[in-house]
């Protein structure tokens, strides 16, 4: 069975079928930059693009960076603040003209990996950290999902944790891997302290240099791991939204 998946972000929307008996993408992604401002309108559209350049006329899911409950966007921290209340799941059935289910980015991303990825059969606690233009979170108990955490805007140093861990910081900054993961090790460690995981995961555009920074990260007891399906891990989870109750 395959379902379309959508991954929308704040630099880049991006999307393919997806088979879901196994996580993988069914041939090539699309990938759009993100509007800028990235209105619902104008995200909206892209969004459209993206589906269209399939023909696809199946089952949809699509992921946003925020709070989504009941396909309704409640925060905006890296899009348009005209976001807020949007019905998300409405608005982009009714520019596709099919439903779509729609979820946070990293709770996508985290079932695709609890599923399929570096989580899979893992018991007790088990958080996913995405690290992009901000930082995602999704936290598992024993498998289950603790929907929309948001852990990326824990405040350290009197700023939200994703402006100083998150790829974007390490890019604007011009951070070495050493300065960004010095960044990024203290934020783990205050994630430690509050929640105690068993594994983390960390993904995002970054991991696919994992090897780069994650041998790099200090002061955490908790085993860290790359993500398996790296930058694909939202699409597969939006993907998986349009079966299961990830989105509800």
């Amino acid at each position: 069975m395959q379902a379309f998946g959508i991954d929308i972000g704040g630099t880049g929307i991006k999307g393919a079928p997806v088979d879901l008996d196994s996580g993988k993408l069914v041939g090539d992604r699309k990938k759009i930059a993100t509007p800028q401002p990235a209105t619902p309108e104008a995200v909206t559209e892209v969004v459209k693009q993206v589906v269209q350049s399939f023909g696809w006329s199946g089952t949809i899911g699509a992921t946003f960076p925020g709070v989504v409950i009941g396909g309704t966007i409640r925060s905006a921290a890296n899009v348009d603040k005209s976001w807020i209340d949007t019905d998300a799941a409405s608005l982009f059935g009714k520019a596709i003209g099919t439903e779509v289910a729609v979820l946070n980015d990293a709770d996508a991303a985290g079932v695709a990996e609890m599923t399929f990825g570096a989580g899979a059969g893992v018991k007790g606690s088990v958080l996913m950290l995405t690290f992009g233009t901000g930082v995602g979170s999704a936290l598992f108990t024993d498998g289950v999902l603790v929907r929309n955490t948001e852990f990326g805007h824990i405040e350290i140093r009197g700023k939200d944790a994703e402006k100083r861990a998150s790829e974007h910081g390490k890019v604007a900054h011009g951070w070495s891997w050493k300065e960004w993961t010095q960044r990024v090790s203290e934020y783990l460690q205050h994630i430690e302290a509050l929640l105690s995981p068993d594994l983390i995961i960390v993904g995002g555009g970054i991991s696919k240099e994992a090897e780069k920074w994650v041998p790099l990260l200090t002061g955490v007891r908790a085993k860290i791991v790359p993500a398996t399906l790296l930058n694909d891990a939202g699409i597969v989870g939006a993907a998986m939204a349009t079966t299961n109750s990830a989105s509800s």
